[in-house]
């Protein structure tokens, strides 16, 4: 089962997606998988297979700014969580997609989580992978400094970031093979370290986490937090806060596995995903 590779234009914006549609006819609803910083939709090639093999149309973007999408300047793009809101709503809309469940993972990932609160019609079930879903969570200082002035305008550019951060989440080696396609947007131009620098100046953490932890608790839909306990930047302590304040939420942990489930052990986070969507 391949994963086809796709442009989307909205706009003045160009969305590079990946997606992976079941064999044969399906009544089950689409998942949209969504990336965290430093990331791309990449981080999830081996998940979306295991998705549609079970009969889900897996559709995974690149956040604007990232990946293969398109990096607008910040006079033209805010880089803030409403403007990312916003995109994935044009999005959404440009694919046609009506009712669908929403994987959610990381810092950037946390805007699917706005979305979702945002727009609960839409939404049949949200699962979320190592997000800042309570304001305790804090953004820790590898991804920190990327935002301040002159020293961030340097660490964006390095390609070797890509592999500092992702491996430094959780402590696994990433595949030379793998990290080439990480590392592609940044060799390719230097718009790729302006968009992250942008995004996390303007990433508003407080207040976002203010927004996700009251809606959270609140949710009423099938709702799911998988934790990767080996995450060095979020304690699964940030989770067990959402789940005390919502009785219908279901906790697991992941054993070792870090900050990027998705990458450390995709065959976990497969069965993980896979036992919740299906659940009647």
């Amino acid at each position: 089962m391949s994963t086809g590779e796709n442009w989307l234009e909205i706009g003045s914006h160009v969305w590079f997606y990946r997606e992976v549609k079941p064999t044969g006819q399906s009544d089950r609803l689409p998942v949209l998988l969504l990336h965290g910083l430093v990331s791309q939709s990449y981080s999830w090639r081996e998940v979306m297979p295991a998705l549609a093999g079970q009969g889900f149309r897996a559709i995974a973007p690149d956040w604007p700014g990232y990946g293969f999408s398109g990096k607008p300047d910040r006079r033209d793009f805010a880089y803030t969580p409403d403007a990312f809101v916003n995109a994935l709503s044009d999005f959404v809309k440009e694919m046609g997609l009506e009712k669908f469940s929403i994987v959610a993972q990381g810092y950037l990932g946390s805007v699917g989580i706005q979305y979702a609160l945002r727009h609960p019609q839409q939404v049949d079930r949200l699962a979320i992978f190592n997000a800042p879903v309570s304001q305790s969570a804090k953004l820790p200082w590898r991804l920190r400094q990327m935002g301040i002035p002159l020293i961030g305008d340097m660490l964006t550019q390095d390609p070797l970031l890509v592999d500092r951060t992702l491996e430094g989440g959780g402590g696994y080696r990433i595949e030379d093979k793998d990290l080439d396609i990480y590392r592609r947007p940044w060799l390719k131009s230097s718009d790729a370290g302006r968009s992250l620098l942008t995004t996390i100046q303007k990433l508003q953490l407080k207040e976002t986490t203010l927004e996700i932890e009251t809606g959270l608790s609140q949710w009423t839909q099938p709702l799911l937090l998988a934790w990767g306990v080996r995450d060095p930047w979020l304690p699964i302590s940030v989770a067990e806060a959402i789940v005390q304040a919502n009785k219908n939420a279901e906790l697991v942990e992941l054993e070792e596995v870090g900050h990027y489930p998705q990458e450390d052990w995709p065959e976990k986070v497969s069965e993980v995903l896979l036992t919740f969507l299906r659940r009647l």
